[in-house]
């Protein structure tokens, strides 16, 4: 099974998808503008279309209306995993509105639970989450790397090739104690045994092959 891609309206610059034969392309509400401006062509748009202006035209645009359980990206992410997707790429899902950069990195945790897979790429940084699992960085990586626990309790927490390294660490939901950590040109790794993080980054968000391109 290939990436799954989506777009969101959030900021968004350059989108640098060559999708394989097995990738699919997801364009969450105004996403479907940032994907004409970068000659993408997706396989399904869905969303209330309050942000876009007006329902695209085409057979592969699913409508829901504004009140509604899921935002426009939980829609997207949950028609990638019923069709089998279980690595998610996603743009356009950080800046803008705080409380939709929130919703989307809340959108990682539930890919874990699920058993997937998520990356939001941004400009600089990019966000991933790791359950009860572990994440690694090239030594090319430089700039800042923050580490917060998603879950209530993230416990067993290793960190080791970064400025501030920790072995057996805890990080509780309303302790921010992961913040600025940084790249020291070795190889790094973050480990949790039992819990939820979030992992944020500068720099290419494709170099360390979390997510295959």
């Amino acid at each position: 099974m290939g990436i799954c891609y989506i777009i969101g309206a959030g900021e968004c610059e350059k989108i640098l998808i060559k999708p394989a034969h097995d990738d699919y392309i997801i364009c969450a509400d105004a996403g479907y503008s940032a994907a004409l401006k970068n000659g993408i062509e997706p396989d399904i748009i869905v969303g209330d279309f309050d942000s876009f202006g007006s329902v695209p035209e085409g057979k592969n645009v699913v409508v829901h209306p504004p009140e509604k359980d899921d935002t426009d990206s939980m829609l997207a992410v949950k028609i990638g995993l019923e069709r089998g997707y279980r690595t998610f790429v996603m743009y356009g899902m950080l800046g803008g509105r705080i409380d939709h950069t929130f919703a989307n990195i809340q959108l990682l945790s539930f890919l874990c639970e699920h058993q997937a897979n998520g990356l939001l790429v941004g400009n600089p940084y990019n966000v991933t989450a790791v359950k009860n699992g572990s994440i690694s960085f090239k030594k090319e990586n430089e700039g800042m790397i923050s580490v917060f626990s998603l879950s209530n309790e993230s416990s067993g927490i290793d960190i080791k090739g970064l400025k501030y390294q920790v072995h057996d660490f805890s990080l509780l939901s309303s302790n921010p104690m992961g913040v600025s950590n940084e790249f020291t040109q070795f190889e790094s790794r973050i480990n949790v045994a039992d819990g939820t993080l979030a992992v944020m980054w500068e720099g290419d968000a494709f170099l360390n092959d979390i997510v295959r391109k």
